[in-house]
């Protein structure tokens, strides 16, 4: 087809084009407000933010980021989450912590690193499993499950995080709680992180209802033993 053959066409069909459009725009737009709503739905009352409120499990599911930026300074969402972990742990809230990242290169490794700041802040190693296959939230939770053998938790991550999660368990048949972290609050980001969570949020919405999604890597099963757990 020429050029002009083509914009023929464009402008003949310019109405339906606009039509399809708005109506892909409604569309998407209607997905993100329902998995906003449905996520929030399935966390109502099941997210904490005192430790002395939070119910006792007896493990503990840190979800994994990156020790530090893409700048090379320490990530205040990383900091967030160990601190949260340690006060939980110290109050006796849980009693063993499985902490889940991504460790997809031998050159990035988030459960090393998380294990690593938590021995540091006093937790003793023997408390500390490593799940080095939670490339994503999904995938973290899920395997707590499937691989981890969990049949509830408390999920520690940060409070715009805690919701997706918590519906991705319930979805999942994990009785899992979670306890808030504090949000980082940064000039800029607050907005830009809504923005991404609205975003993941509706794509969970697909993985869990549409694709079925499972997690990349589903086991074999290392069971943590609840019976060895020492308060």
């Amino acid at each position: 087809m020429k050029t002009p053959d083509f914009f023929r066409l464009l402008k003949r069909n310019r109405f339906a084009i606009a039509t399809g459009l708005s109506v892909a725009c409604l569309m998407v737009t209607g997905l993100i407000l329902w998995a906003d709503r449905t996520c929030n739905l399935e966390a109502k009352g099941r997210i904490y933010r005192s430790v002395e409120s939070v119910p006792e499990r007896e493990v503990g599911l840190v979800l994994g980021t990156s020790k530090a930026t893409r700048h090379g300074t320490p990530n205040l969402h990383f900091n967030q989450r160990i601190d949260a972990a340690v006060a939980l742990y110290r109050a006796g809230k849980i009693h063993h912590l499985l902490v889940s990242g991504d460790n997809h290169v031998s050159t990035y490794d988030e459960p090393t690193d998380m294990r690593n700041a938590l021995v540091a802040a006093g937790i003793p190693t023997n408390a500390i499993t490593c799940d080095y296959a939670g490339f994503r939230t999904l995938d973290s939770v899920v395997r707590a499950k499937q691989v981890f053998g969990l049949s509830q938790c408390t999920i520690i991550s940060e409070e715009f995080h805690c919701p997706r999660a918590l519906w991705i368990a319930q979805e999942h048949g994990l009785n899992a709680i979670a306890f808030a972290a504090p949000d980082v609050r940064l000039k800029g980001w607050s907005r830009r992180a809504d923005v991404r969570e609205q975003l993941a949020r509706a794509w969970c919405g697909i993985d869990l209802y549409v694709l079925h999604q499972g997690p990349k890597f589903s086991g074999p099963r290392e069971p943590i033993l609840i019976s060895t757990i020492q308060p």
